[in-house]
């Protein structure tokens, strides 16, 4: 029941983080603006609804490492992941930073050394190589700028996605190793320890002052940050690090549909082939096959077919 209600709290998850930029970009805020007010406005939804349900816990020592762990490896993964949009490309950061489910697939199976989680590998590659299809994006021509300044940038940019990935990895590793504290106590803490962190570096002077910049900010905050942490924690507590790993990448396919929802984008071929590829992940994540699974049903039709001849 537990794993159950753990992917479908990451699928809503997912779907919510897909969402983000729409968001971000009707707010028209800087993005560390936005980080440092998605920190504050999140981390104190979360606090007080920790505060009304209770159920807080003292940390011991162990606990609040890996939490300040968790919280250092997510601020900072924000800051290089939009350090690396001004860099580089957005599609080449953002098919970069999607290689963070393998990260975390091979630091969980190194902690937990559990060999069954390398069975979902397959489906995983598929998901990635559906996004890489899906961004529509030519990586040759995004690296190949003109100027050796303007490449070195886009390789920076591309590091730093790298980089961002494996810290998202991390966060989601000290995540589930903090099992019985409340999902709303470690994602509040770890938020607002962010804001903490942000607020020297925030610009109050490029903020912008219309209903309509705040009134995304007041979701940004509340719902795409403090509901949908609370919705991932939980869910990072309940699943396998394969599911987790896999169902992540719901969230390039939701931002995909909204690109074509809300900006009429224009898909090509290759991008439905993409978005179909994922689709086919997550579904194959969600009824646990795996190519024992699959090799199995072909062996028994090929069975079935020989008896026939």
């Amino acid at each position: 029941m537990n794993s159950k209600s753990g992917k479908w709290q990451m699928v809503v998850a997912m779907m919510l983080s897909g969402t983000i930029g729409l968001f971000v970009l009707i707010s028209a805020q800087t993005a560390l603006n936005v980080v440092l007010l998605r920190c504050l406005i999140g981390g104190s939804c979360l606090l007080a609804l920790l505060y009304w349900q209770g159920g807080w816990k003292n940390l011991n020592p162990g606990q609040l490492t890996w939490l300040l762990l968790g919280a250092a490896a997510l601020v900072i993964n924000w800051l290089c992941l939009f350090s690396a949009y001004r860099l580089s490309s957005i599609s080449v950061a953002t098919v970069v930073y999607h290689v963070q489910p393998f990260f975390l697939l091979v630091l969980l199976a190194i902690t937990q050394k559990d060999g069954q989680i390398w069975r979902k590998l397959p489906f995983l590659l598929l998901a990635f190589s559906g996004v890489v299809l899906s961004s529509g994006m030519d990586i040759q021509h995004d690296l190949r700028m003109e100027g050796d300044g303007q490449v070195s940038r886009a390789l920076a940019g591309a590091g730093l996605a790298l980089l961002a990935a494996l810290l998202y990895a991390i966060a989601t590793l000290a995540t589930r190793k903090l099992q019985g504290i409340a999902p709303a106590q470690i994602a509040g803490l770890q938020l607002l320890v962010g804001a903490i962190v942000l607020f020297p570096m925030a610009d109050f002077s490029a903020f912008t002052w219309k209903w309509s910049s705040w009134g995304s900010l007041l979701l940004l905050g509340v719902v795409h940050t403090g509901l949908m942490y609370k919705l991932m924690y939980d869910a990072f507590q309940k699943l396998p690090a394969a599911s987790i790993a896999t169902l992540s990448f719901i969230y390039p396919l939701v931002a995909l549909l909204v690109d074509l929802w809300f900006f009429s984008m224009a898909l090509s071929a290759a991008q439905w082939l993409g978005m179909a590829m994922i689709l086919l992940a997550v579904i194959a994540n969600q009824r646990d096959w795996h190519l024992g699974v699959l090799r199995h049903a072909l062996n028994f039709k090929h069975g079935i077919k020989n008896e026939k001849t």
